[in-house]
């Protein structure tokens, strides 16, 4: 793909999620969503493997669906009140559709059938932008209703995703399959805690962008994609599977690092709304996802590929590590300590 057809399209997602995250009309948002779903899917097929071709297909037959539904129940919604404003859905038919519509746009349980094979058929920046960019306006709208939505069917779906995030990654050796799954896991933490308080999540899905920018960074610069090459990385770029190492673990949830934050403000917030069961399970459930980090730091860190020689392999790194990646791996493990003051913030 030449640099100019890049910019247009780069263009074109910048332009659709400014476009549905500033919007207060229905059909606006729907119209930046439309965007967004244009631009990125010539970015997944630009390499014309017949996986990145399937892998378009899916995601924008999913896509489209969900728009639709976007689209019909925002109908519904003015149909029976009168109002086309984002925060004026009141309908309980149309909650429901819309929340169907956004889990299928976010890949949240039961409609995350999508985002592991979209995500596999595409390149690794494109799947950096799968994870980050292009769940940033459904979860804007997701915050925009958070007042309107049905607490019971997000706590559903919440622990589905979390379980299936999990379970379905324990067995995987693709690193981007490995990552989709993780995504999953994520947005159950994410959807469990909406309709108490819209900020918490907001952080948590702010958090989440920067270690997963962390993680995708650094496997596109080692150009990882399995497991079996991940292990021989180490004697080549050290550095970088230390960071990789950090954020990994970051990305996991374990104190001290920064994942640790959110999941932790969430506990405290599923405590505070009586809602203890929901938080244990949750809580057990992400032991699952913690297997497959815990995996993914040994291969890159603890395992050394198998060699002849008796002594170990001298250090070498190819090109000097990206500024981005140690700022983004650095703020992805140290934030922690200043929580108090990022909770007042929001």
């Amino acid at each position: 793909m030449n640099p100019q057809a890049k910019l247009v399209f780069s263009i074109s997602l910048l332009l659709g999620t400014t476009l549905t995250i500033s919007s207060n009309h229905w059909v606006m948002a729907w119209a930046g969503l439309e965007i967004n779903t244009l631009a990125i899917l010539p970015m997944i097929s630009m390499s014309h493997h017949p996986r990145a071709i399937e892998a378009a297909t899916k995601y924008f037959l999913v896509q489209a669906t969900a728009s639709a539904l976007v689209l019909f129940s925002s109908m519904n919604n003015a149909w029976y009140t009168g109002q086309w404003d984002i925060t004026q859905l009141t309908h309980p038919v149309s909650c429901l559709i819309l929340t169907s519509a956004i889990a299928m746009k976010l890949g949240l349980a039961p409609f995350h059938f999508w985002l592991p094979e979209v995500l596999q058929g595409s390149p690794l920046i494109t799947g950096l932008l799968l994870s980050t960019v292009m769940k940033f306006p459904p979860m804007t709208l997701l915050f925009m209703t958070s007042n309107s939505l049905n607490p019971s069917l997000l706590t559903c779906m919440a622990i589905l995703s979390t379980a299936l995030g999990g379970w379905m990654g324990l067995n995987q050796t693709q690193i981007r399959k490995i990552l989709a799954f993780s995504s999953i896991s994520h947005l159950g933490w994410m959807a469990v805690v909406i309709p108490y308080d819209p900020k918490l999540t907001m952080l948590n899905f702010y958090l989440y962008i920067l270690m997963t920018t962390a993680v995708f960074l650094t496997l596109n610069s080692m150009k990882v994609l399995k497991l079996s090459v991940l292990m021989t990385t180490w004697a080549k770029m050290p550095s970088l599977n230390a960071m990789l190492l950090l954020t990994l673990l970051s990305l996991a949830g374990l104190p001290p690092l920064t994942g640790f934050l959110p999941k932790w403000l969430i506990i405290q917030e599923l405590t505070k709304q009586d809602m203890i069961p929901a938080a244990m399970t949750i809580s057990l459930l992400s032991l699952l996802s913690l297997f497959f980090y815990l995996r993914l730091a040994y291969c890159a860190t603890i395992t050394l590929p198998p060699h002849t020689s008796n002594h170990m392999k001298q250090w070498h790194i190819n090109k000097p590590t990206n500024t981005l990646i140690a700022i983004m791996t650095i703020m992805s493990t140290a934030l922690l300590p200043i929580s108090p003051m990022i909770r007042a913030m929001i």
